[in-house]
């Protein structure tokens, strides 16, 4: 037998690497310390696997976006259907602007420090300033003005079934800024959440008086929700021209609290600090959890979903204060109040179920 030379003997030998590891690798080298491929399975190619991989992640991405939008919208009916109580904990003997102007004032001190804490405080240039400007008349000042005002006149249900109808607002407004189609899917929602609400609130619809004082309050809350719609147009124009959701609101509540603070000093209203714990308590959670948070998971939404799916969730609130209503103020549950809610689920399911998908028609034999 040979004897094999020592050299040899402590030489290693190099496997030729596989013809499909990669094209950068030469025949019969291996990069030193480079990890072992995977051998495809027999008789699977690798750019089908790779398709395969690729269709995965993109299930994967599509089914977070659906929980992220889920979880979005449930944080932004649960905050917002209770805030209806709040405001009415606000209202007393401090004046509605100045309630509304500590509300906003709060959330804007809060949303602009901490933003400027975690280094998330952008600056705007100076021609976006403009339409953040018109997201605070819109959204953080003159839309509340008018719905602190309406509850004064009007039931808060009332009012809440009033501001739910900004879908229909939204879709309608959409469409003349923004060319959007109305959907009839859209339309049928509606439909149903107005009439699961004119259900939940038919007492108070019904045994209500027309008079002076509730046309002020109808008059002054449907004003609120076009204010509310306006600011809609405006968030989705930001969010187009590339403006974050929070930098807006935290610019828009800002900017809101300066204008309530002109109108108080032109009307001569006393600025009056926040008077009681129930007060306090109110001021507090409107300013954090109905503005920043709500109106950040709103504004998402809207980006995410667009202006009328987003609003769809308007009608979903008052389900939520009447909730709130059984716990607080002793609401009953009467019969006709259970198909309005049932009414209003059905409008969301109406929503957001995924579109039908027309089939593919197969190509006939002259246009091959």
């Amino acid at each position: 037998m040979a004897r094999i030379p020592a050299r040899a003997r402590n030489r290693k030998i190099v496997q030729p690497a596989p013809p499909f590891i990669c094209s950068k690798i030469s025949c019969g080298e291996v990069r030193r310390g480079a990890k072992p491929l995977r051998r495809p399975p027999q008789g699977a190619r690798p750019g089908k696997s790779r398709k395969i991989v690729q269709a995965r992640r993109a299930r994967l991405r599509y089914a977070g976006g659906i929980m992220l939008n889920l979880a979005l919208f449930a944080t932004t009916v649960l905050i917002w259907g209770t805030t209806w109580i709040a405001i009415a904990f606000q209202l007393g003997p401090v004046p509605v602007l100045v309630a509304v102007f500590h509300r906003f004032a709060l959330a804007a001190l809060l949303m602009l420090s901490g933003l400027w804490l975690m280094g998330r405080l952008t600056a705007l240039p100076l021609r976006q300033h403009r339409f953040v400007i018109l997201q605070g008349i819109c959204l953080f000042s003159m839309n509340f003005i008018c719905f602190y005002n309406a509850t004064r006149f009007i039931p808060s249900g009332l009012v809440s079934v009033i501001f739910s109808l900004a879908t229909i607002y939204n879709a309608v407004n959409a469409r003349l800024i923004f060319g959007d189609r109305i959907r009839p899917r859209a339309l049928l929602a509606t439909a149903l959440g107005a009439a699961g609400l004119v259900c939940l609130f038919a007492p108070e619809l019904t045994g209500h008086a027309v008079n002076a004082d509730a046309l002020k309050g109808i008059g002054l809350a449907a004003l609120g929700t076009l204010f509310f719609s306006f600011g809609n147009m405006v968030s989705r124009r930001n969010s187009a021209a590339g403006i974050p959701p929070l930098t807006a609101n935290a610019w828009g509540m800002g900017y809101g609290a300066l204008i309530l603070l002109a109108i108080i000093a032109a009307t001569g209203t006393p600025l009056m600090a926040p008077q009681g714990g129930r007060y306090l308590w109110a001021l507090i959670y409107l300013s954090v959890a109905g503005s920043i948070i709500g109106f950040t998971t709103y504004l998402m939404l809207v980006q995410r979903m667009g202006t009328g799916r987003a609003a769809y969730a308007t009608v979903c609130f008052p389900v939520i204060a009447l909730m709130a209503s059984a716990l607080w103020e002793g609401f009953v549950w009467a019969p006709l109040a259970l198909v309005g809610l049932g009414l209003t689920l059905a409008g969301n399911a109406v929503m957001f179920l995924p579109a039908r998908r027309a089939p593919v028609q197969p190509a006939s034999a002259s246009s091959a």
